[in-house]
């Protein structure tokens, strides 16, 4: 098949950490398809601009992949300039892609809701199929952060191109369990069948993890200490992660000097963080900043406990599909999470403990736990986190791709 993905933000991995459309190009190539990645030049949540002169669209092979960056401006945070942004990357797409082989199957995936419709709609010009993939629910996801109001026209709008997208796409793909429920619960099943709704959530490339696991070494005093029981996060530092439920439990924890927590990233909350530690004297708390993402999987090898934490909302109500949780289980080591959800992976797995979210007092209780915990009771754990990614390894996953975008 000629596969063409739609989504905004797959640079390559070295240029922002969005590795699904990747993975699956490279193992779908692997399988003998011909894949081309189209997406915007700008790279988010970084002033880098993959095209520098005046042209429209950039063609490159990295890693064997063909890439298609096509010319859209830069902006910072979530104003106009990124709404222009997203049109810049959409009309492109109707402009730019007409000296390419014509596709068998358009994945388009709605890192906003604009792709999907240049998905679809480019999809009858050609004369083929389109799924489209659902990373995000919009409008839920914005109303759910405040950043518009339930009633508005706006929002009236953009839930009526969503029932839109969903009721013209070939075939609909989640990065969540409970996509179905949602368009159930939207009252959109009279229209919608859910025969053409599919699953895969986000995974793991194991081979590429074991390779820099245990060749891309990360030296690290602090990590390295053998008399520490180490709590490991690695990601984003901002108000959607909710950093402030682990000072909290730290600070309960700080009479044990063996307990430390370990934060390797960054963000606009990082400075403030480090202040509240200081002002609340939280000595358990070491701020590890940003690394290659390369190192991760080594960094985690070296850890006792993963923690992960965010926001709980009626979005996570119908899954999870964070790229962490599974680096974490990966790792062969256990999680604990706050984020409420009613398709918990941890939980189904037993590969990790789900506390109450906004529980500083359950977190560190929970913590406590997993340090006194007996050796084959931890153990138990390392073993089941490693033995359920099998099932979310991207080869794996890959092959549920395939049958998807096969289909007739």
């Amino acid at each position: 098949m000629n596969i063409w993905f739609f989504n905004h933000y797959a640079v390559p991995p070295q240029y922002y950490p969005l590795a699904r459309p990747y993975h699956f190009a490279r193992h779908l190539q692997k399988k003998g398809h011909k894949v081309t990645i189209f997406a915007a030049s700008s790279v988010h949540l970084s002033e880098e601009n993959l095209i520098t002169n005046h042209s429209a669209r950039k063609a490159q092979k990295i890693d064997g992949i063909r890439y298609v960056f096509l010319k859209a401006r830069n902006y910072e945070g979530n104003g106009l300039q990124r709404i222009l942004n997203f049109f810049d990357y959409t009309l492109r797409l109707f402009t730019q892609t007409k000296d390419f082989n014509k596709p068998d199957v358009i994945l388009a995936t709605s890192v906003h809701p604009l792709t999907c419709v240049a998905g679809i709609l480019l999809a009858k010009k050609y004369k083929c199929r389109c799924v489209v993939e659902i990373a995000d629910l919009w409008p839920l996801t914005l109303v759910e952060y405040g950043a518009i109001k339930e009633r508005q026209w706006i929002t009236k709008a953009l839930y009526a191109l969503e029932h839109w997208i969903y009721k013209k796409a070939d075939a609909i793909l989640f990065t969540m369990y409970g996509g179905k429920q949602y368009i159930k619960d939207q009252g959109w099943d009279y229209d919608v069948s859910l025969d053409k709704v599919f699953y895969i959530n986000n995974g793991v490339d194991l081979e590429v993890y074991r390779r820099q696991e245990q060749q891309d070494v990360y030296t690290d005093e602090d990590l390295q200490r053998t008399d520490t029981f180490k709590i490991l996060y690695t990601g984003s530092m901002g108000k959607a992660n909710a950093m402030y439920d682990i000072l909290d439990a730290a600070d309960q924890l700080k009479d044990n000097p063996k307990i430390q927590f370990l934060l390797f990233g960054g963000g606009y909350l990082e400075e403030e963080l480090k202040e509240y530690c200081v002002s609340h004297q939280i000595t358990n708390v070491i701020f590890k900043g940003k690394v290659n993402k390369k190192y991760i999987p080594n960094i985690l090898s070296q850890g006792n406990l993963n923690i992960m934490t965010g926001i709980s909302d009626r979005v996570t109500e119908y899954g999870l599909s964070m790229n962490k949780m599974f680096d974490y289980m990966a790792s062969g080591r256990p999680i604990i999470s706050n984020i409420q959800t009613k398709y918990d992976i941890l939980e189904a797995h037993r590969c990790g403990v789900s506390i109450k979210a906004g529980s500083a007092q359950e977190m560190a209780e929970t913590i406590r736990d997993f340090y006194r915990m007996d050796e084959k009771q931890y153990t138990d754990y390392c073993v089941r986190a490693k033995e359920a990614v099998r099932q979310y390894d991207f080869e794996q996953l890959t092959e549920e791709l395939e049958q998807i975008l096969r289909a007739e």
